[in-house]
């Protein structure tokens, strides 16, 4: 009714966004509404909103009300191509993005609908957005205008129709796109320039990648310039037999191609992956060099199958005539044997050691180290037991670089059964030193608080515990001490040749190392033994000397300490700061100097052990005061 009065106006806007009536009717597909508007003489049908400039056949197309579209492209005067005046889309545009065939038909119906408009924004095409998506239906008919343009990139990575969907697998699209003659194939995008094969083979669309194959023109070893890797490349790394069969098939495929960052073939990443079938597929190959090294560490498919434990692998290589199990990498000059060692693979090393050419003892070039001592250091038991069977294999045999034996590592990181097996086998010292640090695997043990290790390396008669490492003169006791290992200190003292006060080259014993770290365990037990070595010169300590002028500074200090670290209680007795605790402890100083030139006077104590002595016995003095 309202329609009907002359002096209504069907093209006023809303103050809101400038909406018309013909907009929103179209939006929302009231056909009535819109049919009735339509017959006003004065209406407007490509009226724009103030928002963002779209017109009433826009918002149809994007919502896919053909009948509303129908109505509105049936008029002379509508304009079909008004895009957006934010990014620039088009009626087309939306319709093609959305997958809507039945209104991209109509607006293709009309001779002045423009079907290459790209956004302003990345300059995507109808057909760019269609063959993202995947949407066949509406590709096809864009196809079928002679003058569509398939191959136009977006202007943000220069990705064509044909890339994107090679890339999400859109088999319907891309057989459609390769059936026109002007699509290219190799065409790159200009952010990584990987191009329409290698996306199809990496993400495992084998429908793509067979259509691809069947254009003669498509190039088989396009990579992009990241890491330079192909189309097979990419499928062998992930196991895609099938893809790997079909790029194998076609004719001048190289497949010794390698990656332009590690310089890697598929066979080697094929083989580090346990790809076994893909691995067959290659090796059936005659010209497939199965003994390539990578560029960057110079290591064959046979040094990486036998790192990640790939035995299955392991042996097809070793098949091929020529296969070296004893080529070294050039990183670190380490065999297939040595890698597999360290991993625990025991299935590979038992296979290698299976072969008759195999150097069981073979040391790497870096740091001399034989596979059996990286077995020892990592706790693969039953690794190391297969090296031992072995008479050609020198368990005591020295790395170059530190000069440590299996032994030592084992006894190290706390593998007590492969230390049992170790001292089981003859030749093996338990006092050899490294050339390093010139410590003994019981000096490894102790630090590291493996009593399970000291024990059994203390039961063999021949054991020192007393040798002191060359570089810091600490002894298996002072390294347990310093470290607060309370059972691995009990076990050394059960020895009753173990020397409880040896003096490291800072002039520390195990008493005094103790107290710096407040181990008050480890302080308890040692001041527990009946025969404690209190560092006199008689008993391997330095020679003792009088208290200097400083005795008591020195005292303080460690008292200050015992204080600040053990006791809150302590110190709201004796104060926080520093003049406080002056104050507090000027008496108890000059009572510990007394009690400590005893101690070196009458009992011939090391000074720095009498030091801590009576700083200990002041503060356990204090902590009884503060409990009564």
């Amino acid at each position: 009714m309202l329609l009907e009065r002359e002096d209504i106006d069907p093209n006023t806007p809303d103050t809101e966004d400038g909406r018309t009536p013909l907009s929103l009717a179209a939006q929302n597909g009231h056909e009535g509404p819109v049919k009735v508007l339509l017959e006003r003489w004065d209406i407007n049908p490509n009226t724009v909103d103030t928002e963002y400039g779209r017109t009433p056949l826009w918002w149809a197309a994007k919502c896919e009300h053909l009948g509303v579209v129908k109505m509105l492209l049936e008029r002379e005067d509508i304009n079909s191509n008004t895009a957006d005046t934010k990014y620039g889309r088009t009626p087309l545009w939306w319709a093609a993005k959305c997958g809507h065939g039945g209104v991209v038909k109509m607006l293709l119906e009309r001779g002045d609908t423009s079907f290459n408009t790209a956004d302003t924004k990345y300059g995507r095409t109808p057909i760019w957005w269609a063959a993202k998506c995947g949407h066949g239906e509406v590709v096809k008919i864009l196809l079928e205008r002679g003058d569509t343009n398939p191959n136009t990139p977006d202007t943000k990575y220069g990705r064509t129709p044909l890339w994107w969907a090679a890339w999400c697998g859109h088999e319907e699209v891309v057989k459609l796109l390769l059936e026109r003659e002007d699509v290219h194939p190799n065409q790159a995008d200009t952010q990584y320039t990987r191009t329409s094969l290698p996306l199809a083979a990496e993400y495992r669309h084998e429908g793509a990648v067979k259509m691809l194959l069947e254009r003669q023109d498509t190039n088989l070893h396009t990579a992009g310039t990241i890491y330079g890797r192909t189309p097979l490349w990419l499928a062998a790394v992930r196991g895609y037999e099938e893809i790997v069969k079909a790029l194998l098939g076609r004719e001048g495929v190289n497949p010794n191609t390698a990656d332009t960052k590690y310089g890697r073939t598929p066979l080697s990443l094929a083989a580090e992956c346990g790809r076994e079938g893909v691995v067959k597929m290659l090796l059936g190959r005659g010209d497939v060099n199965p003994n390539a090294v990578d560029a960057k560490s110079g290591r064959t498919p046979l040094s990486w199958a036998a790192g990640s434990g790939c035995a299955g692998v392991v042996k097809m290589l070793l098949e091929r005539e020529g296969a070296n199990p004893n080529t070294p990498d050039t990183e670190y000059g380490r065999t297939s044997l040595s890698w597999a060692a360290e991993n625990g693979h025991e299935r590979v090393v038992k296979i290698l050691l299976g072969r008759e050419d195999t150097i069981a003892d073979q040391a790497s070039t870096q740091c001399g180290r034989t596979p059996l001592s990286l077995a020892a250091e990592c706790g693969h038991e039953g690794v190391v037991k297969m090296f031992l069977e072995r008479e050609d294999v020198n368990a005591g045999r020295a790395s170059t670089q530190c000069g440590r034996t299996p032994l030592p590592w084992a006894a190290e990181y706390g593998h007590e059964g492969i230390v049992k097996m170790l001292l089981r086998r003859e030749g093996v010292n338990p006092n050899t030193a490294d050339t390093e640090y010139g410590r003994m695997p019981l000096s490894w043990a102790a630090e590291n608080g493996h009593t399970g290790v000291v024990k059994v390396l203390l039961e063999r008669e021949d054991a020192n515990p007393n040798t002191a490492s060359t570089q810091d003169e600490r002894t298996a006791l002072s390294w347990a001490a310093w470290r607060g290992h309370e059972g691995v200190v009990k076990l050394l003292l059960e020895r009753g040749d173990v020397r409880t006060a040896t003096p490291d080259n800072k002039n520390q014993t195990p008493l005094s190392l103790a107290l710096s770290k407040g181990h008050d365990g480890v302080v308890r037990i040692l001041l527990e033994r009946d025969n404690l070595d209190l560092g006199t010169g008689g008993l391997g300590g330095r020679a003792s000397s009088l208290p200097s002028g400083n005795e008591g500074q020195m005292i303080g200090e460690r008292l200050k300490d015992l204080i600040l670290y053990h006791q809150r209680g302590l110190q709201r007795m004796y104060g926080e700061t520093e003049a406080e605790l002056d104050r507090s402890l000027k008496v108890p100083i000059k009572r510990g100097e007394e009690m400590a030139r005893k101690l070196i006077t009458k009992i011939g104590c090391n000074r720095y052990v009498a030091k801590d002595l009576t700083a200990l016995t002041l503060y356990d003095v204090a902590i009884l005061i503060g409990k009564f």
